[in-house]
Formats: structure tokens, C-alpha cells, sequence
């Protein structure tokens, strides 16, 4: 009886100990990280129209509208973190961020490395060049003769690297800080055109009067999507949860039409 009571004893303690210690889940799931009820995303502040400052230093942009909204229905505060663009995963691996939440493109290496959700935002990859430029793109091809300028570390970079046409223009290339850098080159001549995420080329030719045009080439869809930590599942599950609510109740699309002046939000599972 003894031998019986303390084996019930040891088997009970073993699982206090199993669910205080790892929740008894396996090793790469987690709860919901949060930091005393708000949810702390990261982002770069100069990525307009997603996240940027205004004139007064206020921070703006579709996506600091939808996380604000995103947080107001799972019931948390949000606060916005700006950090170095590069070092966003060690962000998520330290816990100084919940989540990136910034205009963030699908990659094969983000999707190994972080937890991301659904696809939330269908935008392209386009090649824009001065509205009164006698230049033309139809085809990857054309890019063979000009001088194309892009951001580096950027999803139009990538992109131009996968293109069938690459080690014929790759040496075209010229990579910049910032878009807006290449844009201003774009302007005064030293290059030919700027791949760039069609949301900021459209907002910022907006801002430049139509100065720049779209050519009728682009380099394809980018679907933008947030990431978390890996393995943190319950978080992803329930921004997932919060982003389709509100693309059924109309928000998502108010916020998207005051931004981008048409309806470009998804709700589309990863591949």
C-alpha cells in the first residue's frame, strides 16, 4: 500500500512539475506573448504609407491603423517600437517585440524562422520610371539596357534576383539605403527606373504629383504578412482571428481605402 501511495504521489507531482515547467506542449509551442495586457510590434518608421511619421513625428500608416484596430478587438493596447530593420529576428528571439508588423514580404527564410500568419495585404513588385520618360518595360528582357535602381535587403531585390533575366541585368543594379534615395536618383537622372512594392510607389508619386509612372511590367505578387516568434502559435492564431473579424465587419476595408484608395486587404493561408 505504501509502495502504491507514493507512486501515486511521485506521478502527481511529475505532472505539477510537467505543466509549470513546459505546459506539458512540445517544445516549440507557445502561449501568447504579451506584455501586461498590449501587444509591442516592431517596425521600421519610414516605410510609408505602412508605418512612417508624419510632420509632427506622430507615427501613421495603414498598417499602425489595422494593428491599432487588430489589438482594440482581442481586447490588448498597442505599442509601437521602431527598430533596426535587420535585426528584427533577434527582436522576436529576445522578447523586446511581440511581433513585426510593417509591411513584411513572405520569404522561404521567414517562413523557416519565424511564426507568421495568414496573408493579409496583396501587393505586387512594380518598375516605375519618370512620367514624361521615353523608357518602356513589357517584359524582364527590357531591363537588360537600363540602370534599375531598388532598396537593399528589400523584396524587389529579391525578386529581381530570382528573374529569369538576372545575370543579364544584374550588374544594372545599383542598391540603395532607402527608396526614397533611389527615387531621388530616379528624379535627377542617374538611373532608369526603381523596382520598388507598388503601395509605397503609388503613395509616393501621389506626394510627387505624378511624377513617376508605372510600367506595364512587373515582377509579381507580394503578399504581406506578420511575424512572430517561432513556435508561438496562440499569438499568430489570434491576430489570424482578429484581422478576419474585421475584414467581415467592413473595418479592414475602410482602413484600406483610406490608404490605397481601393479595397487590397486578403485573408489568404501561406503556401
Amino acid at each position: 500500500m505504501k509502495k502504491k501511495i507514493f507512486a501515486i504521489v511521485m506521478a502527481a507531482m511529475m505532472v505539477i512539475t510537467c505543466f509549470a515547467l513546459t505546459g506539458c506542449g512540445s517544445s516549440e509551442e507557445t502561449s501568447m506573448t504579451t506584455t501586461e495586457g498590449k501587444i509591442v510590434v516592431g517596425l521600421d518608421d519610414t516605410f510609408a504609407p505602412m508605418g512612417f511619421r508624419d510632420g509632427d513625428g506622430n507615427l501613421i500608416g495603414f498598417d499602425i491603423d489595422l494593428a491599432t484596430a487588430v489589438a482594440e478587438k482581442m481586447g490588448y493596447e498597442v505599442e509601437f517600437k521602431p527598430i533596426d530593420w535587420d535585426a528584427k529576428e533577434m527582436e522576436l528571439e529576445a522578447g523586446t517585440i511581440d511581433c513585426i508588423w510593417n509591411g513584411m514580404s513572405v520569404t522561404p527564410e521567414r517562413q523557416e524562422n519565424m511564426q507568421l500568419t495568414n496573408k493579409y495585404l496583396n501587393n505586387k513588385i512594380v518598375v516605375m520610371t519618370l512620367a514624361d520618360s521615353d523608357v518602356t518595360v513589357k517584359e524582364a528582357a527590357d531591363l537588360n539596357d537600363l540602370k534599375i535602381a531598388t532598396q537593399v535587403d528589400s523584396s524587389a531585390l529579391e525578386m529581381l534576383q530570382a528573374n529569369e533575366e538576372y545575370e543579364n541585368f544584374k550588374d544594372n543594379i545599383k542598391e540603395y539605403s532607402t527608396y526614397d534615395a533611389a527615387i531621388m536618383d530616379l528624379k535627377a537622372g542617374r538611373v532608369d527606373v526603381v523596382v520598388i512594392d507598388q503601395v509605397l510607389g503609388e503613395y509616393t508619386n501621389n506626394n510627387l504629383n505624378g511624377a513617376m509612372k508605372e510600367c506595364e511590367y512587373s515582377l509579381g505578387d507580394d503578399y504581406y504578412v506578420i511575424g512572430c516568434a517561432k513556435g508561438n502559435t496562440a499569438l499568430v492564431d489570434a491576430l489570424n482571428t482578429a484581422i478576419k473579424e474585421l475584414i467581415d465587419d467592413g473595418t479592414a476595408a475602410e482602413i484600406s481605402e483610406k490608404w490605397f484608395g481601393k479595397d487590397i486587404v486578403v485573408f489568404e493561408e501561406l503556401d
